[in-house]
């Protein structure tokens, strides 16, 4: 135990870049979600269709093979960023597709009754979403966005795979590789990683729960 009391300061920087990684991640995939849903359920079939690929080819590569294909790949063409942003941006694209599948499940959720309701007043498809249609999806969604943030969290580690080691696996394996106690560093990691998803897990209930009031 004598190494993680003596570098607590290590697991605490590599705890912070591991948050900003994940919260960066995560609102970058719900932007990126947000239009593909909105593209999923368009009337404009070209945008369907798009919605409907993106899902479809980025559910189907591991995310460690993008992250590599971004970090030793964008160099090739001329494209180089920071590793960090880099990782950022591999993630939020692979996340993006899952991130689309949890909302379009919650526009499912929304009565037809009241999207009829809309399209008699005269709402145009933009103002049905934006009044109508979404506002009710996410909130119907706060649970399976909380676990989508937990693995959001979870798999952040598998920046440290391709040289984002300020995160806190990346971390942990520098202090393993000194100090060669794999049980003591990475179960101390694993704490940090259990605390994490404990707090959103709290967080997302009390979030539901108050949502649900409201409703």
């Amino acid at each position: 135990m004598d190494v993680v009391t003596s570098h607590l300061g290590v697991f605490g920087n590599g705890l912070l870049v591991s948050v900003e990684l994940s919260a960066s991640t995560f609102v970058l995939a719900g932007l990126l979600g947000l239009l593909l849903a909105c593209c999923r359920i368009s009337p404009v079939v070209p945008l369907r269709v798009f919605g409907r690929l993106y899902v479809a080819v980025l559910r189907s590569v591991p995310l460690l093979v993008l992250l590599t294909l971004f970090v030793f790949g964008l160099p090739e063409i001329g494209l180089v960023y920071s590793l960090f942003w880099t990782a950022v941006t591999a993630m939020g694209l692979y996340w993006a597709a899952f991130f689309c599948e949890v909302i379009r499940s919650g526009v499912r959720a929304v009565p037809r009754g009241q999207i009829e309701a809309g399209r008699a007043l005269g709402l145009t498809f933009g103002q049905l979403l934006r009044l109508v249609v979404l506002p009710q999806a996410l909130r119907t969604v706060i649970q399976p966005l909380a676990s989508l943030l937990i693995a959001v969290t979870l798999n952040s580690s598998l920046a440290a795979a391709v040289g984002v080691t300020q995160e806190l696996t990346g971390q942990t394996e520098l202090l393993d590789q000194q100090y060669a106690q794999p049980l003591v560093t990475f179960g101390a990691a694993a704490l940090c990683y259990v605390a994490m998803t404990l707090v959103i897990g709290q967080f997302a209930g009390w979030l539901d729960r108050r949502l649900a009031v409201l409703r």
